[in-house]
């Protein structure tokens, strides 16, 4: 192998190996191995990212021995939703190294990247669907449920299979109203970006779809690639409950006498509309999004309007003191004025947070308890290092929260 020579922005790593932004003449051999180590559609999903002028080249990395590239991962751009605060986020996609170099701390090194351009990029949080536990090496802690799939016991009556049709370019700005109507039910959401909405209409492993009501979008979906036994229907979005009925119907078309599975959005249209012919089975395993915190106080700061709205809505009066929140190794102060929440003030070790009221929250249980289901009261019934000490106080803070992710991979 010849050696690279590491230009400013490269960072070299053991056994002469670098890090380095990707180059447009990597396209190729960044594409083979995300289809050896992947699947052969990620080599069009990262072509499209590093092409896309809101993404670029700037997005991905690689890790090069020589003129080979044997490592990459890109980072996405995304916003997460937390009741009217909007938090830009991180998304790590696209990871691969060869067989060859593996063992060597190539994915550590890239994560490193990932997380240093994140903060340059302004993001406050990451979040990601990844392999199992692996991602909690990098400080990546599970938080947010993937909502089920559930199979359709039988179709929704009707005549005739309803036409659907693939959804074109044009049609972005009616699915995206659609899809915001869905997500305005949920505490938190991840809405498409626009960039992945660019993406989507190409992409090989999943396909969008409309369907139409005189010339208007009324339903949209995306689907996994049918096959002759299954198919499994996602962010399903419906203006009333009979053009889900017939997005249902016509997905079933895709694949007759198949299995139709639906990612179960509740309290949407379309959840109402299929409740009936869905096998609402428990769910067997847990599955959730990882989700990491760079940084406690910076994350708390951007959240202070939602804490004060939330205070304000349970009728609490707490001007004058603190909210204390530890995470043990350190504490969190946010002062309660009459006009507002103060900015958070960072303290050390805090290990008995309940004898000044405040409460305590292990920090790998922190995105939990921010972004999660269970809320305070849940995750203290679970978990001995989350409890409160002015428990009405901080169940008002931290209630369960639902959420509604779309990411550019189907998690299923």
């Amino acid at each position: 192998m010849t050696t690279t020579t590491a230009s400013p922005a490269a960072t070299p790593l053991a056994d002469g190996l670098v890090l380095r932004q990707a180059q447009p003449a990597d396209l190729d051999q960044i594409g083979t191995l995300l289809a050896e180590r992947g699947d052969p559609v990620d080599a069009l999903d990262h072509r499209l990212v590093v092409t896309d002028p809101d993404a670029g080249w700037s997005a991905c990395a690689v890790v090069v021995d020589g003129d080979r590239v044997v490592s990459t991962a890109t980072l996405l751009d995304e916003v997460v939703r937390i009741g009217d605060v909007h938090l830009p986020a991180g998304q790590v996609e696209l990871v691969a190294t060869d067989r060859e170099y593996e063992g060597r701390g190539l994915v550590r090194a890239l994560m490193r990247w990932a997380h240093d351009r994140s903060a340059a990029r302004g993001h406050v949080i990451q979040t990601m669907i990844g392999i199992p536990y692996f991602y909690r090496l990098f400080g990546y802690e599970y938080a947010i449920d993937i909502p089920r799939a559930l199979t359709v016991r039988t179709p929704p009556p009707g005549e005739g299979i309803p036409a659907l049709r693939a959804a074109l370019p044009s049609d972005i700005p009616a699915m995206a109203a659609l899809q915001d109507t869905a997500q305005d039910r949920f505490d938190v959401a991840m809405p498409h970006s626009a960039a992945c909405w660019r993406w989507l209409p190409a992409h090989e492993g999943s396909s969008l779809w409309v369907l139409e009501r005189a010339g208007t979008v009324v339903a949209t979906g995306r689907t996994t690639p049918p096959d002759d036994d299954e198919v499994l229907l996602a962010e399903a979005a419906a203006r009333d409950e009979a053009a889900a009925r017939d997005l249902l119907r016509g997905v079933a078309g895709l694949v007759p006498g198949g299995q139709v599975r639906v990612v179960h959005r509740a309290g949407t249209v379309t959840a109402a509309a299929w409740q009936d012919f869905l096998d609402h089975e428990p769910r067997k395993q847990a599955e959730q999004y990882y989700v990491r915190i760079p940084d406690v106080a910076t994350l708390l700061d951007r959240l202070r309007p939602l804490l004060r709205q939330r205070l304000t809505t349970a009728g609490m009066d707490h001007t004058g003191r603190d909210l204390v929140i530890s995470t043990f190794g350190a504490h969190y102060r946010i002062p309660v004025h009459a006009d507002g929440l103060g900015e958070v003030v960072t303290g050390g070790a805090m290990q008995g947070p309940g004898v000044v009221g405040g409460a305590g929250v292990a920090p790998d249980h922190l995105p939990a308890l921010l972004f999660g289901p269970h809320g305070i009261e849940g995750l203290t019934r679970i978990r001995p290092d989350v409890y409160a000490g002015e428990e009405e106080l901080f169940q008002a803070l931290f209630p369960p929260l639902t959420a509604d992710l779309l990411s550019y991979y189907l998690p299923y």
